[in-house]
C-alpha cells in the first residue's frame, strides 16, 4: 500500500487549491483533479447528485479544460478586463480519513469574492474535497461547493469558486 497522507497534508492541499485559483494558475489547479473527477456546485444543499438534478455547475475534465482555455484566451470578451478572485478559508476539517480505501474527505467553510472592474460578487458556503492518493500525490475526485444561497438566482460566476 502507498503512503497515506497526513492530516496536515490534506489541509495543505485545500489551502494550495484555493491559492492556485487566486493566483490564476488554472492549469495547475485543473491538474489537481483526477481525470474522472467533477467540480460541482449543487442547486440544493441536500442534492444527492449532479446528473439527475439541476446544478449551477457540474463540470467534468472536458468542461474544466474548456473553461480554463477560455479564461486564458485573449478573445474571451467576458474577461476584458480579467476577473480577479480571493478565497478566505476557515481551517479545513477532516471529515473522513480512510487510508485503506484511499479516500479522504475535507470540509472547509469559505468566503469567496470575485471582482471585475467595479462589480464585486461574494459567495459564502462550504467546500467538500474528496481526495485520493495517485502515486505520491493527492488528487481531487470531487470538489463540491455548497453555497449558502444555492437556491437563489446567482450572477454569472466567471472563475472557479
Amino acid at each position: 500500500m502507498q503512503n497515506a497522507p497526513t492530516r496536515q497534508d490534506l489541509i495543505d492541499f485545500v489551502v494550495l487549491e484555493s491559492q492556485l485559483l487566486d493566483e490564476k494558475r488554472f492549469d495547475e489547479w485543473n491538474a489537481l483533479f483526477t481525470d474522472d473527477a467533477y467540480y460541482w456546485v449543487p442547486l440544493a444543499q441536500d442534492q444527492a447528485d449532479g446528473i439527475n438534478q439541476t446544478s449551477h455547475l457540474y463540470e467534468d475534465k472536458l468542461l474544466r479544460d474548456l473553461r480554463v482555455a477560455r479564461l486564458k484566451s485573449p478573445r474571451a470578451f467576458s474577461q476584458q478586463p480579467p476577473s480577479r478572485c480571493h478565497h478566505l478559508l476557515q481551517t479545513p476539517v477532516i471529515v473522513r480519513y480512510e487510508p485503506q480505501a484511499n479516500e479522504y474527505l475535507v470540509r472547509t467553510q469559505f468566503h469567496y469574492t470575485e471582482l471585475q472592474v467595479d462589480e464585486q460578487n461574494q459567495f459564502v458556503g462550504t467546500f467538500f474535497h474528496t481526495l485520493t492518493m495517485r502515486g505520491d500525490e493527492l488528487r481531487m475526485t470531487l470538489k463540491r461547493v455548497n453555497l449558502l444561497n444555492s437556491d437563489s438566482a446567482l450572477p454569472a460566476i466567471q472563475l472557479f469558486i
